[in-house]
């Protein structure tokens, strides 16, 4: 078995000059990809359910699909609750298995955003687990704005929330679909200067792949959050699937061909952060 909590992953990486992909799952052809994905590459992974997961499937259900998977390859697998919003929702995955409970506070003000993530941190090492916690919010593409990370707010709430790892806002933004962003690395280094836990990078399909590769092996950002870059790419190969056969009904036939090319997609996000090997 290799179930791993998110400390587990995320500690290694900060010594070693790595970063962890946090990938985004919506189903189990995508999530069976990205396992496989990291047996091949030998690299620990972290499976995400977030919020859109969530509705579709119900946690116990991901929670066992999540940690069969776990069991059936050798390398690290980190089963994730990806943006929790209240203290009922990171119980609930707790009681399905998971091993890392993010509570997302990020809109809250500073004192109730450390006050509800340190329930939640609580919670989750009482358990054994671990818990990510969030401090600036992250905007959308095309949509809600995203308000920068204070450092001095960032040190506060490290140091009173209790969290394994912290998710900032730094110029990144959930659901970009190209590389043209590019993240703040002056804001940075002025969080990595006042704080000693893993950071964390929501919305990093949108992160340039230089710039991903570069900060995961110089700075304490250990895990980059990949989701729209891969849903990108399992679209593409249901269309064409389709397309090749419109006499194609059978969905089992059709989703088989999402694979390679997810798990392909995959396993490039896992080279590009230097993981790879680091199983």
């Amino acid at each position: 078995m290799t179930i791993a909590t998110l400390s587990d992953v995320l500690r290694p990486a900060v010594a070693g000059d790595y970063a962890v992909p946090g990938l985004v799952c919506l189903g189990w052809e995508d999530m069976r990809a990205y396992a496989m994905a990291a047996q091949a590459e030998g690299a620990p992974v972290i499976l995400q359910a977030g919020p859109s997961c969530r509705a579709h499937t119900p946690l116990p259900v991901l929670g066992a699909m999540m940690r069969h998977l776990a069991e059936t390859v050798s390398v690290p697998v980190v089963i994730h609750l990806d943006h929790g919003y209240t203290f009922e929702d990171c119980r609930a995955a707790r009681d399905a298995g998971f091993t890392s409970l993010m509570f997302d506070g990020s809109r809250h003000p500073l004192a109730q955003n450390i006050h509800e993530t340190a329930r939640v941190a609580q919670l989750a090492h009482e358990a054994g687990i671990s818990c990510e916690g969030e401090i600036g919010f992250v905007g959308y593409a095309g949509g809600e704005g995203s308000a920068g990370t204070d450092p001095g707010e960032a040190a506060i709430f490290a140091r009173d929330s209790g969290v394994d790892a912290m998710a900032i806002s730094v110029g990144n933004l959930h659901l970009q679909q190209d590389h043209q962003g590019g993240l703040d690395e002056p804001r940075i280094r002025a969080i990595e200067a006042v704080t000693q836990v893993p950071l964390v990078i929501h919305g990093g399909s949108g992160v340039p792949l230089a710039q991903r590769a570069h900060l995961a092996a110089t700075s304490r950002i250990a895990k980059f959050n990949i989701g729209t870059e891969l849903r990108m790419a399992f679209g593409r190969a249901l269309r064409d699937a389709v397309a090749a056969d419109p006499d194609l009904f059978d969905r089992v036939a059709i989703l088989k061909d999402t694979h390679d090319p997810v798990f392909q997609a995959a396993r490039a996000v896992m080279r590009g952060l230097g993981a790879s090997g680091k199983a």
